[in-house]
């Protein structure tokens, strides 16, 4: 995998080397990342001439680097500014990121052969009564999973792919932390942070069960990751929160006996590589985000949720989820992983 050259303004479908290419745009976090793999594998079976382009913020590289079959990545930080593209060269468009008129704009200027896209009302105009699919430009469903969506939105274009279809090629970066119960104790928002004490006390009697536990996180996070820690009577060299690259940490999930994580990044990074997870839901909905079938368990309480995924305090439907919830969950995920 390689950064797009940008510099060519040839407004033909086939690039310098004489390959169409097909430019997937999804330029959000890790987590949307990982919920969009599925698509992504079935573009590519469906379009094996092209060159297969991601258009990502930068930083999501080493996990790009991850997805099998991904020739290049167009580093994009948002919705703002067009691509760098000339009108034309791209073969096949491919809207991953929302259904709004901002991500459309970014689309359409593509002028590409295919677009694959979500009906848009400001663009494509209203649609009468409440029409669904009619083939192609399917519109929006809030009632359907994010994975599902966007298989969804391929398969209306004749491209198949499953839903359940996570996997992240191995990463070929790794730590000495093989085996070891993951407690990733980070999340971007405050309404999907589990309380540190209750992280705390999950620890330490998985330490007592014989657990080697590590806490992970963002550089951000390192502090709260160190206040767990010692909460748990955990020593700092257990603190991998800050310590890791992208890559490294993919490795650590890949090489985890057990991941414990809220709705993040991390919980979508133990779906991909299969691995034992307990995930903690607070504002979102595990029915769209959680994971697929496998040794993972969802824990919430939808009855309290308060839904607003951007508060700087935990969702009720978080708060709900107590400390027995978490340790029979991880102990009910690890008997079916070895059955």
């Amino acid at each position: 995998m390689h950064l797009l050259d940008t510099s060519d303004t040839d407004t033909g479908t086939a690039h310098a080397d004489g390959r169409p290419e097909l430019l997937a745009l999804r330029t959000l976090k890790l987590g949307d990342l990982l919920v969009a793999v599925p698509a992504l594998h079935g573009l590519r079976r469906s379009y094996p001439e092209h060159r297969l382009v991601l258009a990502v913020p930068g930083w999501l590289e080493p996990i790009v680097d991850l997805v099998d079959g991904v020739d290049a990545l167009l580093p994009t930080k948002g919705l703002d500014e067009l691509l760098p593209l000339a009108p034309g060269r791209i073969d096949v468009a491919v809207n991953l990121h929302g259904s709004g008129p901002e991500s459309r704009r970014l689309i359409d200027a593509l002028e590409a052969r295919v677009a694959m896209v979500h009906h848009v009302d400001e663009i494509d105009g209203p649609r009468p009564g409440d029409a669904q699919d009619d083939g192609r430009c399917p519109v929006w469903r809030d009632d359907i999973g994010e994975r599902a969506r966007w298989v969804r939105l391929v398969r209306a274009y004749g491209v198949e792919a499953d839903p359940d279809e996570v996997r992240l090629l191995s990463s070929p970066h790794r730590v000495d932390v093989v085996g070891a119960t993951v407690l990733h104790v980070g999340a971007f928002y405050g309404s999907r942070r589990w309380p540190v004490e209750r992280f705390a006390e999950v620890a330490r009697e998985l330490g007592r069960q014989g657990h080697r536990v590590v806490f992970t996180g963002s550089a951000a996070e390192r502090e709260r990751a160190l206040e767990v820690a010692r909460l748990a009577g955990a020593p700092e060299e257990s603190v991998l929160a800050g310590e890791l690259g992208l890559a490294e940490f993919a490795g650590v999930v890949e090489d985890a006996a057990l991941v414990i994580s809220a709705d993040t990044g991390a919980a979508h990074l133990a779906s991909a590589y299969a691995r034992p997870s307990v995930v903690l839901f607070g504002p979102a909905a595990p029915e769209h985000w959680g994971p697929p079938p496998g040794p993972h368990e969802v824990l919430t309480d939808a009855s309290v949720r308060r839904g607003d995924a951007f508060a700087a305090t935990p969702d009720p439907a978080l708060l709900a989820v107590g400390v027995a919830d978490v340790l029979e969950a991880a102990g009910r995920v690890l008997a079916r992983a070895q059955t």
